[in-house]
């Protein structure tokens, strides 16, 4: 009976089965402490929406995606990813500006493609999707799954009347995926977020970002949260089979 109990215990160890991590790349958007002063990224609040994962938040804040990529932090993940992975990668809200007459280390060159930059330095650019492109190539490479999504708006609704027009960097997410595989997806988190916040109204929405347009309080981050499983779930990425959520439960509309 010992020896038995002792081969069920052995094979039970055995069939073991690894739980997938979910890794976060991004801005102070996504970071753990946000921007500082009352902020928080809205990637600390995603692992209380999922189930049977791991989620290690890698964003950093005044990152781009030239900056993640030059820093090695692209190649860190790449290192660490192992198959069943997941990978969210969001940037865009330090990735604009121009590489003259001073480079700040973080503007991409300009453009959709392969187009290149050579800063007054010497230092050679590549464009937001060639970065994005390459870490996610590199990642599912190792057999990770990931997801690309769209930046958060910044307060959509500080003019008084709540719009909100994508940036260029929606479209230039929507490319990387394209450029990679069916082991990729996009999340609009953007518009998502721009729906709930245009249905909240300008005086909830202002009171989301309490130093600026682009950082959200902890609660603001929260709905930011949401609508990324909104679109997560929406969208059909392998992930959204561990969102604990249903569809329904979060507002807002698939788009």
């Amino acid at each position: 009976m010992k020896s038995s109990y002792r081969l069920l215990s052995a094979l039970l160890a055995g069939s073991t089965v690894a739980i997938p991590t979910v890794y976060l790349a991004g801005d102070s958007t996504m970071a753990v402490g946000g921007g500082g002063t009352g902020t928080e990224g809205w990637g600390v609040f995603l692992p209380y929406s999922l189930q049977g994962v791991t989620v290690v938040n890698k964003a950093i804040a005044g990152r781009s995606a030239r900056s993640y990529t030059d820093e090695g932090r692209f190649t860190t993940l790449i290192n660490s990813v192992v198959p069943g992975d997941f990978v969210i990668i969001e940037f865009g809200h330090n990735d604009g500006g121009s590489l003259t007459p001073t480079d700040n280390g973080r503007s991409d060159c300009l453009g959709a493609g392969l187009e290149t930059c050579t800063t007054a330095a010497g230092v050679v650019v590549q464009t937001y999707v060639t970065y994005l492109t390459n870490a996610a190539l590199s990642l599912i490479e190792k057999g990770a799954s990931v997801i690309i999504s769209s930046p958060t708006p910044d307060n959509p609704c500080e003019t008084g009347t709540c719009t909100y027009t994508p940036n260029r960097f929606t479209g230039y997410c929507q490319d990387v995926v394209a450029n990679a595989s069916s082991h990729s997806a996009f999340v609009d988190h953007g518009q998502y977020t721009a729906n709930e916040f245009i249905s909240l109204g300008v005086t909830v929405v202002d009171s989301y970002y309490p130093i600026d347009h682009t950082h959200t309080s902890p609660i603001g981050a929260t709905v930011v949260a949401a609508q990324f499983v909104k679109g997560l779930l929406c969208g059909g990425s392998p992930l959204a089979s561990h969102v604990k959520n249903s569809t329904s439960s979060i507002p807002g509309k698939c788009i």
